[in-house]
């Protein structure tokens, strides 16, 4: 069996989650899904790769391998809904982003829900546990990046198109204000289009973990993939890659710099 996740561990208060790269589908639910759930075209391509630079900064990383169609690890165990009045995917989706059905009969029950988040979610999540506490109690905080990349545009889910990079702090409350306000100054240095607290609030991981009363600071960065892989094919574009990262890698200094400031 494919692990349920890879992890990598570093030395700085950093940890890095990248829930929805995975593309793996277990055995038993191939045999039950439409050709275009098999293709999993929702997933967050190459985000693990676009991040590879932070581990050799010493931030840990813990990278899904399977796909968010089979749970979503992005979503509360009780999926409850994250933004009231807009169009949600669920813990279990039955439905890509373009509204095409996952499965070519009957949907996820009850019951198989439940296994789903024993055997996939819960193991994910108590290891981001594990590791923020771990790291709260060597430095005394600790940080979360959640790590996102979708379509620029994906009509059934938000109009026209999406800025490059998407900051979300679930209006400020996962993170400290100077720590959210360093990063966003650290994006505006490079030549992307940027939004914080818009259609990209943080998922359940951010709002989940992110307690700056209890020294966890959370962000979620959402990426628009034309900023580093051509969408069409979905291919890594190394080139447009290579000039995201000197981005990215100047927003993750700045929120550990805000950090450490601090403490």
């Amino acid at each position: 069996m494919i692990d349920i996740c890879s992890i990598y561990d570093g030395e700085l208060p950093l940890l890095i989650s990248v829930p929805h790269d995975g593309c793996h589908l277990p055995k038993e639910l191939q045999g039950r899904m439409t050709r275009i759930g098999l293709a999993v075209p929702d997933t967050d391509w190459h985000v693990a790769e676009l991040y590879d630079f932070a581990r050799d900064l010493g931030a840990s990383m813990l990278i899904a391998n399977y796909s968010r169609y089979v749970v979503d690890l992005n979503r509360s165990a009780s999926d409850e809904v994250l933004y009231p009045g807009q169009l949600v995917t669920g813990l279990c989706p039955e439905q890509t982003f373009s509204g095409e059905d996952i499965y070519s009969a009957g949907g996820v029950t009850e019951q198989e829900k439940a296994e789903r988040i024993s055997k996939y979610w819960q193991p994910y999540h108590a290891r981001i546990d594990a590791v923020l506490a771990a790291m709260r109690s060597k430095h005394g905080y600790a940080l979360l990046w959640d790590a996102h990349s979708i379509p620029s545009v994906v009509p059934r889910l938000f109009d026209g198109e999406l800025p490059e990079l998407n900051i979300g702090t679930n209006d400020g409350r996962s993170c400290a204000a100077a720590f959210e306000a360093a990063v966003v100054n650290a994006a505006k240095a490079g030549p992307y289009s940027i939004a914080v607290n818009e259609r990209f609030k943080g998922g359940h991981i951010t709002r989940h973990y992110g307690n700056p009363g209890d020294s966890i600071h959370a962000i979620q960065l959402e990426i628009a993939q034309r900023a580093y892989m051509d969408e069409a094919t979905t291919a890594f574009d190394a080139e447009k890659a290579g000039r995201l990262r000197e981005t990215l890698s100047r927003m993750l200094q700045a929120f550990l710099d805000a950090a450490g400031e601090r403490a």
